[in-house]
């Protein structure tokens, strides 16, 4: 026993020494494996100090409240409420069958009846609405609250001035600040409202630090803005109000809780949330069963990609690693060669080579763990600003962190375990007098490869054939991946045999690769992996572009656009038709209009009891009798329900598009079809002989189609829940059936506005449909924009206004980051396997010089030993990356498929979604076949001197 520990105690002392000699070579390896193990500490120590404890986040929801009461929405319904409540919400006590046929009680729950007797409270009441900025109008949550009350502390952290006191005065966070381009002092307006309030403070919420919020004094904000709103014709800003009570003693108990519950009240108990009862004492758990909501299979598959991506950066490292290792071993072969000539025997050689990984590794794993935390540590508000959150605390868990060095440990040892056993093999006489013995190659590692091959291919063929199974594809694929690591020496030696085709220093460096392939084989093998996972994924990644490329629908023709507003009966639709012709390059302008039931602010989906409904009829004949069973779909047979799949009326009518309308109708002239693109002449001729236009057959019954009046929106809602027509008045209106290869890209019904005001409809301006001769330029959109802001007027496709640009590119830049990724790797593979090679073929270099070689000989030879294991990596990386591509692109191509038969199975019409085709990226394959390997020679050869120095004659 103490023979053996000083054994090793002296193999480190040797190790530590040829470490701290060969400072160039230590500190490379020490980069190599640190740099990951600082990375990996650096994640670890953040996601942990951004973990919060269960008491931290209810600090930050309840502040110093025991608990929060809020309105769940149910009308003043007694409920049933699971512990915690915040994310699965609560539900009625009778169960919402029984409001199948029935709508839900309308009005609120009166909150304060629910508050304890002598609980003290606050309140808190939020709306979202548009402020004024310097820049135009900013959707931001407005919030009453008194900020400074005690009982508000860990909701909010003042940055800067104070909380508002009084009216007039709000604060605003950080965030809103920078995006409006306003400051403490400044002055900010709401939309419709003159009053103008004085920012007096900035603070931030630690949870949701991207929040745009302002907060005002109870009372002084909202109830005026929804005043003015109402007189301007617009929407108002519904506010939700919560009740923060302290109760003091044992908190909030769940007795108390199920006292609130029966008055209709949602509570968000501290002391039940963090002790909870009994689940035979919760209601809720009894109607639904205790089961939770569970995250299990994503957080295994996280858990099974983390280790996988681990255990391929391990393998990387080592491959990477390995010939740097063999450096030190073969450049120390003379001192190797005295341990064995003054009686040591192999095991003490592989000790000593063993100890400089053992050296390398722990120094790496002290150096990547003390820099990761100190780099969070530094980095901290960037990282809180990044994730939109502060830290619960600087959290450091030993154990992981623990965890992590010993990965960078076991890291060098693995790294220095084959030039280890390599260098031991070596006999002593070759090892004194520096001569490169010749050891046979293993015959074993290849069989073992082919194996692996063999198996690995069949388990991702059965994968992407038999199975839906992604880790079957990505497992085998791996496994395949490894034998062909393992097969990459006899795969060397078969490159070796193009060599007599070669002019003198490629040949030379071709056959120092194959004479030598302990170390060209793990620097091949290092890039090989590389360069089949950047392969695998770039074809993945194009197949999966090329189906969203062809399965992608415009939601206009290319070049036109769209900009509505339902607000305020189409006051601002003026200053949207000016900004359209100011800001682009107009080929068609449509005007559009409405039809409004009610007052003319009423907007399309308005809840004012002065505001009604319209929507178009369909004849029960045309409706699909999926929907019309007791029990809706499930009504119907598998069978029965694959047959109305194919069934007209069950068919969707409009696949993609969001041409602009209200409730399916819009009321517009010739142009807009032209700026639809439709072309059709018989739908126009019928536009401009005053009839209608449908492209829903489902809404045409003998030359005509009906448009429903609705005024009661309560006997509506009713009707709607009994499956029943919905009482109103039915106007008809002439109509012509557009063909079905007609694209409306979304609209249902035009109708002419001569038509639409002979049939007695009330209509206010919608909008603007437009085409143009050119897209619009980078600076064109922003002034339109800008003009739009002024407006209020959104961007996005459910609403607002959208240029359609047609289908672009998201993987342009995955791909450049794949292939510079790749090309990293084999760049350094290459010069690590090229440094070696320098360090082998000194002789010969030296031989060359003495028999009249140019001093160039020495550049050239290392730029093709570079390049020569640059090209076989990543030749041999693209073949093996092709496999897991094709295998997974199978696989997801099937699951596509089940899932369209899953839809038939219940009656969804459609269309297939489009094939996932094998796409072969040859921009990135073309960059890793020719310009990674062309850059690693010219960079080899641009660094290497075109001189050695002189040796010794035992060198020689």
């Amino acid at each position: 026993m103490t023979g053996w520990y000083h054994s090793w105690l002296a193999a480190i002392r040797i190790a530590r020494r040829d470490a701290w000699r060969s400072k160039g070579r230590s500190i490379l390896v020490l980069a190599m494996i640190a740099v990951p193990i600082l990375g990996v500490s650096a994640v670890d120590v953040t996601l942990r100090s951004a973990e919060l404890t269960a008491e931290q986040k209810l600090d930050r929801e309840l502040g110093a409240a025991d608990a929060r009461l809020s309105d769940p929405g149910w009308g003043g319904l007694a409920i049933f409420q699971p512990p915690d409540a915040r994310h699965e919400g609560a539900e009625p006590v009778e169960g919402f069958d029984a409001y199948r046929n029935k709508p839900f009680p309308e009005g609120k729950a009166d909150i304060s009846k629910a508050v304890p007797a002598g609980a003290k409270v606050l309140t808190s009441t939020a709306a979202m609405t548009r402020l004024r900025t310097t820049h135009g109008l900013l959707d931001t949550e407005v919030r009453e609250v008194k900020a400074a009350d005690p009982m508000a502390a860990g909701w909010h952290t003042l940055l800067d001035g104070r909380f508002p006191e009084k009216a007039g005065e709000v604060a605003a966070t950080a965030h809103f600040l920078e995006a409006s381009g306003l400051k403490i002092g400044d002055t900010v307006t709401a939309r419709a409202l003159d009053t103008e309030f004085t920012v007096v403070g900035a603070y931030e919420l630690p949870d949701s630090l991207e929040s745009d919020q302002v907060t005002a004094p109870p009372g002084t904000f909202i109830e005026p803005l929804n005043k003015a709103l109402e007189k301007a014709g617009l929407p108002e800003a519904a506010g939700t109000a919560s009740y923060y009570v302290s109760v003091g003693g044992d908190g909030f108990t769940w007795n108390m809780v199920k006292a609130a519950n029966a008055k209709g009240i949602q509570v968000d108990s501290r002391s039940v949330i963090l002790s909870p009862p009994p689940k035979s004492e919760v209601p809720y758990f009894k109607r639904n069963g205790s089961d939770q909501m569970t995250y299990g299979n994503e957080t295994e598959q996280m858990l099974m990609v983390a280790v996988t991506i681990v255990v391929l950066a391990l393998l990387e490292i080592c491959l990477l690693a390995g010939p740097a290792f063999a450096v030190g071993a073969r450049r120390s072969r003379r001192q190797l060669g005295l341990v064995g000539a003054n009686g040591g025997d192999r095991r003490h050689i592989r000790a000593i080579v063993l100890s400089g990984g053992l050296v390398i590794g722990v120094t790496a794993a002290v150096v990547g763990t003390a820099l990761g935390i100190a780099l969070t540590l530094a980095l901290q508000p960037v990282l809180e600003e990044t994730m939109g959150k502060r830290f619960g605390s600087f959290t450091l868990r030993p154990l992981e962190l623990l965890g992590i060095a010993l990965v960078a440990v076991l890291t060098g040892l693995l790294a220095a375990i084959v030039p280890a056993i390599t260098a031991s093999r070596q006999s002593v006489l070759t090892s004194l007098t520096g001569r490169r013995g010749v050891r046979k190659a293993n015959r074993v590692l290849p069989v073992i490869g082919v194996i692996a091959v063999l198996i690995g291919a069949a388990i991702a063929l059965y994968g992407s054939m038999a199975s839906d199974s992604y880790l079957l594809v990505a497992g085998g694929s791996a496994l395949a991946e490894l034998g062909v690591v393992a097969l990459t020496p006899v795969l060397v030696g078969a490159f070796g045999r193009i060599g007599g085709w070669l002019p003198l220093s490629p040949r030379l460096a071709l056959r120092d690769a194959v004479r030598n392939r302990g170390r060209t084989a793990p620097a091949v093998a290092a890039v090989l992996a590389a360069v089949a996972g950047t392969v695998a994924v770039a074809t993945y990644a194009a197949s999966e572009e090329a189906k969203d490329r062809a399965g992608y629908q415009a939601q206009l023709p290319y070049g036109s656009g769209y900009a509505t507003t339902d607000e305020a009966g189409g006051r601002d639709v003026p200053a949207i038709r000016t900004a359209v012709q100011s800001n682009t390059s107009l080929d068609v302008l449509a005007d559009l209009r409405r039809i409004v039931v009610g007052s003319r602010n009423c907007t399309t989906y308005s809840e004012e009891k002065e505001c009604g409904q319209f929507q178009i009829v369909v004849p029960k004949a045309n409706r699909c009798p999926l929907y019309d069973g007791p029990d809706g779909p499930e009504s119907f047979s598998v069978p029965e329900r694959r047959k109305l799949a194919k069934d007209w009326r069950c068919a969707p009518a409009h696949e993609g598009g969001t041409a602009p309308s209200a409730n399916g109708v819009t009321v517009g002239d010739v142009n807009a079809l032209k700026a639809l693109d439709i072309t059709d002449p018989g739908v126009i001729n019928a536009l401009k002989q005053g009839k209608a236009v449908s492209f829903d057959r489902g809404n045409v019954v003998n030359g005509k189609t009906g448009i429903r009046l609705i005024t009661d929106r309560k006997k509506a809602e009713e009707a709607t829940a009994a499956n029943k027509d919905a009482p109103g008045e039915v106007r008809q209106l002439p109509v012509h059936l557009a063909p079905t290869s007609v694209n409306s890209y979304g609209l249902e019904l035009l109708v002419p506005p001569a038509l639409a005001e002979s049939a007695g409809f009330t209509t206010v301006p919608f909008g603007v449909l437009f085409s143009t001769s050119a897209l619009p330029s980078t600076e064109q959109t922003q002034a339109l924009s800008a003009d739009f802001d002024k407006v209020g007027l959104q961007g996005g496709m459910m609403g607002g206004w959208i240029i359609e640009s047609g289908y672009s590119s998201k993987n342009s830049i995955v791909m450049l980051a794949l292939t510079v990724f790749a090309g990293l790797v084999t760049i350094g593979a290459a010069g690590i396997a090229t440094g070696l090679a320098q360090a082998d073929a000194e002789p010969d270099l030296k031989t060359l010089s003495a028999v009249g070689a140019p001093p160039r000989v020495r550049r050239t030879l290392s730029g093709f030993q570079c390049g020569t294991v640059a090209l076989m990596g990543v030749v041999l990386g693209s073949a093996a990356g092709v496999l897991p591509a094709i295998g997974l692109i199978l696989t997801r191509q099937r699951q596509n498929e089940a899932n369209f038969q899953d839809s038939l199975d219940q009656g969804w019409g459609g269309s297939p979604s489009a094939e996932l085709a094998v796409v072969i990226p040859w921009e990135t394959l073309a960059a890793l076949l020719v310009a990674v390997p062309l850059g690693a020679a010219l960079l080899a050869a641009l660094v290497t001197r075109s001189r050695g120095a002189l040796a010794r004659r035992a060198e020689a």
